[in-house]
């Protein structure tokens, strides 16, 4: 039945999808879908506006028109099935990765360095922690503590064939893909590192390509959702595997 009642609009030119309105809606009424926030069902959203304030972009608000009346029933029906699918999920997961376990790597001591052959004095890696991938660290690594922070998209080392000793030295890499990965989940990662531990400086190595401008625009947002001020740099690599820019953000 359709009535005349107060319900939640959302303003698609605001909402930039960084998910916070998500977990603040019980009634689950609000999903990341394509990027935006939306509306699963009219009849979810009981038009109290719990999720109002969670949102920083003000893309969310209260409005009075016609539309499906609220259905609590309706509502703990739904829930009650996305908790069964999720439980489904986790029984049928894959068992838990032993990448994600945390490693912090001594560096190569004088000695050690000075024994390796020169030509391959080149190929010594530079990473001081495990693991790497965006998705898989923890916003409470201890590597992060003070880290000078470099976020690398993931074609960047094939194409660089010197990242290690150009970047990577003295620096905790984050590893991921604008294109491919959840940009919501990659802005709340990122915000969640920022206001867990202090991250003295940023520095994003992107391709040419056009998909890789994404990754500073993603931190540059994590930085401001985590109400941080952060030094930040971008450094472009041709697929050639030269540097064409760097510059700050």
């Amino acid at each position: 039945m359709r009535v005349t009642r107060k319900i939640i609009e959302i303003d698609e030119e605001l909402c930039d999808g960084c998910g916070q309105c998500v977990p603040a809606c019980a009634e689950g009424a609000i999903e990341v879908i394509d990027g935006k926030a939306r509306l699963v069902s009219e009849k979810y959203c009981d038009g109290l506006g719990a999720c109002l304030g969670e949102c920083p972009t003000g893309a969310l608000k209260v409005i009075e028109r016609e539309a499906e009346d609220f259905d609590e029933q309706a509502v703990e029906e739904y829930l009650r099935e996305k908790e069964q699918a999720e439980k489904a999920a986790e029984d049928f997961a894959v068992p838990t990765c032993p990448s994600t376990r945390l490693q912090a790597f001594a560096p190569a001591s004088a000695c050690e360095e000075a024994n390796i052959p020169t030509q391959q004095t080149s190929a010594v890696s530079a990473l001081s922690h495990w693991p790497v991938q965006i998705h898989l660290v923890p916003p409470t690594a201890p590597f992060l503590k003070d880290a000078e922070l470099l976020v690398v998209a993931d074609c960047v080392p094939i194409a660089y064939p010197s990242l290690h000793q150009d970047f990577i030295r003295g620096k905790v890499v984050l590893v991921g893909c604008p294109k491919f990965d959840d940009v919501p989940q990659y802005i709340q990662k990122f915000a969640d590192i920022f206001k867990s531990v202090n991250v003295k400086s940023i520095t994003a190595v992107v391709m040419e390509v056009p998909c890789c401008s994404g990754l500073p625009m993603i931190i540059k947002r994590a930085v401001e959702v985590a109400g941080k001020e952060i030094p930040m740099k971008q450094v472009i690599i041709s697929t050639r595997g030269q540097v064409l820019k760097t510059a700050a953000l």
